[in-house]
């Protein structure tokens, strides 16, 4: 697994991604005594190129296909990678269905973790739980 290098003060500060994953986000220390910027002992690793993955565990992109609805996934053949577009939440629903069909990999989604989480909202949605904007 890939290390997961994080901005200084995440774990202290909620702006800076203190229980809110989404602002959990490298950024580069350049304050003049940041210790993180001087390597020292102790604190957080600072990204460097020594900490690229081999070549043989990366993904190489050149050779997958990039979906943005099923007829393009149709025209792969089994055991194939794939990368999906932007699209909505009901095409990809229906794109990861199909390719847990066809055995088809998707790399940037979790087939079966997406198609649980859509399943539960799903039944949340039929209850009338789900709130409307604006009222």
């Amino acid at each position: 697994m890939a290390k997961k290098f994080l901005r200084r003060w995440w774990n202290k500060k909620s702006r800076l991604g203190k229980g809110r994953k989404n602002k959990q986000k490298w950024r580069r220390p350049k304050g003049r005594h940041n210790k993180m910027r001087e390597n020292r002992k102790g604190y957080a690793k600072v990204v460097n190129i020594g900490y690229r993955k081999k070549t043989k565990e990366r993904v190489d992109i050149t050779k997958t296909a990039h979906i943005k609805n099923i007829k393009e996934l149709l025209k792969l053949k089994k055991g194939d990678k794939a990368i999906i577009g932007k699209i909505g939440k009901k095409k990809k629903i229906e794109i990861a269905k199909k390719a847990a069909e066809l055995n088809i990999k998707i790399i940037n989604l979790n087939v079966q973790k997406f198609l649980k989480r859509a399943e539960k909202s799903g039944k949340k949605d039929e209850k009338g739980e789900k709130k409307r904007p604006g009222k």
